[in-house]
């Protein structure tokens, strides 16, 4: 909209259709049209005092809708002794241009200038552009600062290649910056996408919404919207763990024995969280439940991935999983991703371990199938031991099961101390 053009004519006239594109203004972008003409009217004071008077004057202005007009009025103070000729007047000057003037009072000195217009356009025109903005910002703070922490439908308005612009519940037009976007994820001119609206703060540039498409309660948000009994609160989602784009742990929880939250989530043939899922880029989901039982919930959250044994350090808020070896890759996840999220999820530490590293782990059939071929390096006992033991041909774990200490005692080189530590870590095998 070029403001030069509808503000004034060659004689100095207001344009009526001046006011018709405020009035369009106002309803397109939802501005208060006080504001507008206040800040026009601010604008031609700063436009005047630059081009015909100086910054210490007192310009008035107004503009009359009906006729059209735009005067420009300089201010005095009526005083008896003039000490500053920008800002006051004698009583015998002011009476020229009211007859009621009196001393403390004030008079309006008409100064519009014969070439006041197209001058005075061009100069107010970037001035009214930026209070226009700035009373925009204004509107989109006060829409918005109470809308925090919720979904909000938005159209893509503009992509300029990393840069997306969007229109928000088509009132405010707002950035979509590049960290909050789904890696990969294309977007165009008219697409319709739902956003969560994380904050609404204050700069110095006005004020800035923090809107993405990445935060984890974009899901719960779209959860709710899709999942009657998570809107309900029958089924309560207690925990969020997003790889954008790619895959999304959450974990649900019902106090309601005969509700079935993952269930709930699910849908019939899935059909509930693919709905999720499409809005997200395909994002994969994984509905886990909850638990209060700490090892069972890393548990779960581990999924698909089977554990065996889980060592929890309470104090540390950090477990030890240990996994069988085909377990590992996939508890692992491809680049650490699936441990990455259970991390998230439980807010625990999870240290992934091969179930050969944790004695005791493996059912007893395993257990004895390993010592079998087990050597008695294992044993971790004294070198000198392990010597004395070869020697006398006794080089695996098996051969030395059902030997008591008094028999290892009579091997070459073995006291009853060295027999006691063998007996011992024989033992640890069982």
């Amino acid at each position: 909209m070029d403001f030069a053009f509808y503000l004034f004519n060659k004689k100095n006239i207001m344009q009526s259709q001046f006011f018709a594109a405020i009035n369009q203004l106002c309803d397109e972008k939802n501005i208060s049209r006080e504001k507008v003409i206040e800040t026009v009217e601010s604008a031609l004071k700063a436009a005047y005092r630059k081009d015909f008077g100086n910054k210490d004057q007192n310009i008035d202005i107004d503009l009359d809708e009906n006729s059209g007009l735009a005067t420009v009025f300089q201010v005095f103070d009526v005083v008896e002794k003039v000490e500053d000729e920008n800002i006051e007047i004698d009583l015998k000057d002011a009476k020229k241009y009211d007859k009621k003037a009196k001393i403390s009072s004030q008079v309006r000195v008409d100064v519009t200038p014969t070439n006041y217009g197209r001058i005075a356009a061009q100069a107010a025109k970037q001035v009214i552009i930026q209070k226009i903005q700035e009373a925009e910002r204004d509107v989109m703070y006060d829409t918005f600062k109470d809308r925090e922490n919720e979904l909000i439908n938005a159209i893509i308005y503009r992509v300029d290649g990393k840069s997306i612009y969007v229109n928000l519940d088509d009132k405010i037009t707002t950035a979509l910056a590049h960290e909050h976007q789904i890696p990969g994820e294309k977007y165009y001119s008219g697409q319709r996408i739902k956003l969560y609206l994380d904050k609404v703060i204050k700069t110095t540039k006005g004020p800035e919404l923090i809107i993405s498409r990445t935060h984890k309660n974009l899901v719960k948000k779209l959860l709710e919207l899709e999942i009657p009994e998570i809107k309900s609160g029958i089924v309560e989602v207690k925990s969020i763990a997003r790889d954008p784009g790619v895959r999304c742990k959450v974990a649900v929880f019902s106090t309601d024995e005969k509700i079935d939250p993952i269930g709930s989530c699910v849908g019939q043939k899935g059909v509930r969280v693919k709905n999720i899922m499409d809005e997200l880029n395909g994002e994969r989901i994984d509905i886990i439940q909850w638990s209060e039982d700490m090892e069972e919930y890393i548990k779960t959250a581990l999924a698909p991935a089977k554990t065996t044994v889980i060592k929890l350090y309470e104090n540390e808020k950090r477990s030890k999983v240990y996994v069988q070896p085909d377990q590992r890759p996939l508890a692992i996840g491809k680049r650490g991703q699936n441990v990455r999220l259970a991390s998230l999820l439980t807010n625990w530490e999870i240290d992934i371990l091969d179930i050969g590293e944790y004695e005791g782990a493996q059912p007893k059939a395993e257990v004895k199938e390993k010592i079998e071929d087990q050597t008695i390096e294992s044993l971790k006992i004294d070198e000198k031991l392990i010597e004395s033991l070869k020697i006398a041909n006794l080089t695996l774990v098996k051969q030395l099961k059902g030997l008591a200490v008094k028999d290892l005692a009579e091997v070459e080189g073995i006291n009853e101390e060295g027999a006691k530590s063998i007996e011992a870590a024989v033992k640890k095998f069982k």
